[in-house]
């Protein structure tokens, strides 16, 4: 399944997201930690991004990790996430982004649980979460 892009300006962002979404997810800010609606949300559903609604992460890969953020041991599709190097703040790290908007979600660590031993450590203004009904 191909992922089509979405393409805004940073106005119509900026019409869409709240002032923390924005800085967080458009301008690779962060959130405090222990801070976000989600650090440690156990409700089931699935957690898409806020930017363009794509789902992201599944409740089922959610784990507590203690870092303060919502983490997760998987995307629910690879297609659905990129990766790039984030050399800010004097270290390197690996970026989340939504591979449909570019939004940025948060890191990747590997340092998570098996089976994939992965810590996807997202931003709770960067996500929304999608309850069955």
């Amino acid at each position: 399944m191909s992922t089509n892009k979405v393409t805004k300006t940073e106005e119509e962002w900026r019409a869409q997201l709240t002032a923390e979404q924005f800085e967080i997810s458009r301008k690779k800010g962060t959130e405090r930690a222990f801070s976000g609606e989600y650090n440690e949300c156990k409700d089931d559903g699935v957690y898409r991004c806020i930017g363009c609604g794509q789902e992201l992460f599944s409740s089922q890969t959610k784990y507590s990790s203690g870092s303060g953020w919502p983490s997760f041991y998987a995307p629910s599709d690879d297609e659905h996430i990129k990766t790039e190097t984030d050399g800010s703040h004097g270290m390197s790290r690996t970026e989340v982004l939504c591979s449909a908007c570019d939004g940025h979600l948060g890191h990747v660590f590997p340092d998570g649980p098996q089976p994939t031993g992965l810590r996807y450590c997202i931003n709770s203004a960067s996500i929304k979460l999608d309850k069955p009904d």
